[in-house]
């Protein structure tokens, strides 16, 4: 099994910027979680925005569309701040001949207490069972896109 990888940024991706403690978008860190976890599959990684997903337009999320929409893979793992991942991933809802996995983090990864690594390999697990569709992999489980929620209060995804 090939993964392509999509990285928009969101928190997974953050790291300090300055001593105000800004935080900033840096390189994905898909690529060194997996490295680190010695994988046994090919992957790849691709860029597409390095944004919080709060500040994720239209536009944006109409290149994730094309992109996706354009990857001979049919394994799609994105990696997505958590805020809006619903939104991503209901406007790839029409893409019906790939299994899209929409991951993130509620920590920096580069965090010691982050949920990164757990995350990352939840996504992964789910690209090797679930059939077409979109999904959310988070806080442990896998949700169909439009059956899940970000629970601010208690820091979780759950189903609605």
């Amino acid at each position: 099994m090939f993964i392509q990888i999509f990285s928009t940024g969101g928190t997974i991706d953050k790291v300090y910027f300055d001593a105000l403690s800004d935080f900033q978008i840096g390189e994905p860190m898909a690529t060194d979680i997996l490295q680190q976890a010695r994988v046994g599959f090919e992957y790849s990684v691709e860029s597409l925005t390095r944004k919080d997903s709060l500040e994720l337009t239209d536009a944006d999320r109409d290149l994730i569309h094309a992109k996706v929409a354009a990857c001979p893979y049919e394994h799609i793992l994105i990696t997505h701040g958590t805020d809006t991942m619903t939104v991503t991933g209901a406007a790839l809802a029409d893409i019906d001949d790939k299994v899209i996995v929409l991951t993130g983090a509620m920590q920096p990864a580069r965090f010691r207490d982050t949920d990164a690594s757990f995350n990352l390999g939840l996504a992964v697990g789910a690209l090797n069972c679930l059939p077409h569709g979109v999904y959310v992999a988070m806080s442990g489980k896998v949700f169909p896109v439009d059956q899940v929620r970000k629970n601010r209060l208690a820091g979780r995804f759950e189903g609605r």
